[in-house]
């Protein structure tokens, strides 16, 4: 059994409906799609060689299964720049966490100001349908997003970036290069096939997924399981 599956496999055996951001992102990356370099740690020991080793600035997070909403309980550290603003964040996130878990998850910090979203969802009619749009904190106001039903192939995806209204973002803009399009399709295409060949996933919900000069590159990830009856 790959990685992936292990990892699917392991949080229904545990009675769970989601992976942690960090599961999330690690089954994302095992098909391909761009994620953070971040690791997991649970002791401050710990914390300081993976700060090291990551580079600051850093983003710092509290990491759990049952955190599905980090940033509205305040869970997250952005920009923190060196030592001592990084001791102070893992102590404080860790003093917060009332989980059994305890871990905080060391992540690199991505410079990106254009955000999207990308996901999955399984319709109870049209099966696993795929979401491309208008990702940050202003996702569910604006409601800038397409869907397609799986799977999709290159054209599908071109025309669902085409669809939002605010798809000049996706051009060269303000200085800033076009997005590799080519890539966007292909986490499009991927998003399509997960959900295909994973009926025990319910939704996927990458957001923001921050396009750092022209590469897209998921920030944060939650993949949301059926339970097993």
């Amino acid at each position: 059994m790959d990685q992936k599956h292990e990892l699917l496999e392991k949080a229904l055996s545990e009675g769970r409906t989601i992976l942690s951001e960090h599961e999330s992102k690690k089954f994302l990356s095992a098909y391909g799609i761009p994620v953070t370099r971040e690791i997991l740690v649970h002791e401050q020991r710990d914390f300081m060689k993976a700060a090291r080793e990551i580079g600051y600035p850093l983003v710092i997070k509290a990491c759990s299964s049952k955190l599905a909403h980090k940033t509205e309980k305040g869970l997250v550290r952005v920009d923190v720049r060196n030592g001592r603003e990084g001791k102070a964040a893992f102590e404080d996130l860790l003093s917060r966490v009332e989980d059994s878990e305890k871990a905080i998850l060391v992540q690199e910090m991505i410079r990106g100001s254009r955000e999207l979203v990308v996901g999955m969802t399984r319709d109870d009619q049209f099966g696993p349908c795929v979401m491309f749009g208008l990702g940050g904190i202003f996702t569910e106001v604006l409601r800038d997003i397409s869907f397609r039903v799986a799977p999709i192939e290159k054209r599908d995806a071109v025309e669902m970036m085409r669809e939002i209204k605010a798809h000049k973002i996706l051009d060269a803009v303000r200085g800033m290069p076009a997005a590799d399009m080519d890539k966007l399709c292909g986490i499009l295409i991927t998003m399509g096939r997960i959900g295909i060949e994973n009926e025990s996933i319910k939704e996927i919900d990458v957001n923001p997924l921050i396009l750092a000069g022209s590469m897209p590159i998921a920030v944060d990830a939650l993949v949301v399981l059926n339970p097993r009856r």
